[in-house]
Formats: C-alpha cells, structure tokens, sequence
C-alpha cells in the first residue's frame, strides 16, 4: 500500500468513525471546519518548513506528486484524519461520562 492511498483510507475511515461509529456529526458541523481550517494554516506551515529543509523526503513513487508548501497533498489527508478522529473521539468521550454522571446522580 502507497503513502497515497494510506492517506486516503485514513481520511475516509475518520469520516466513517465520526459518522457512523461514534455517531458525533462532527464533519457537519460549521464549528468543526473553523477549526480544521485553523489547524490546516498551522499544519501547513510545518509541513512546509520540514520538507522545505528537507528535513522529511517523501518517495516519489509513493505519492500523487502534488504539493502544497512543499508538502504532498497526502498530509493534508493525514492532518485531517488525525484531527478527526480526535475531535471525534473527544466528544464521544465527554458524551459517555456525562451519561455516566447523570446516572450516578439519580
């Protein structure tokens, strides 16, 4: 499996546990994208800067090829399934102990 297609499944498996595992909605959501956007200016500044000095190198056989400041598209798609998934994963967390604690209140 290629770096390309490992960012793929990444991103859509982020999706498939937002939606349909843990059930957050969070990619609906206007405040998610405000704040992906906000992690996307960041993460495209060090993925710049480390592929820029050449600090990570990439196969080229193994990804599309096209960048964005420096870096392959591919972690755009990591970035985002790492994001998710935590946010995701987050909420589903804070959901469950506040089920938890208003049992334990009755």
């Amino acid at each position: 499996m290629n770096y390309t297609m490992a960012a793929v499944l990444g991103a859509v498996g982020a999706v498939v546990l937002d939606l349909l595992v843990l059930r957050t909605g969070l990619v609906r959501r206007k405040a998610f994208w405000t704040a992906y956007a906000i992690v996307l200016v960041f993460q495209l500044a060090v993925n710049g800067l480390l592929t820029g000095l050449r600090i990570v190198r990439y196969d080229g056989s193994e990804i599309l090829g096209l960048r964005i400041a420096y870096a392959p598209v591919e972690d755009l798609l990591f970035g985002f399934a790492m994001v998710t998934m935590t946010l995701s994963l987050w909420v589903a967390a804070g959901r469950r102990a506040a089920r938890t604690a208003r049992r334990a209140d009755r």
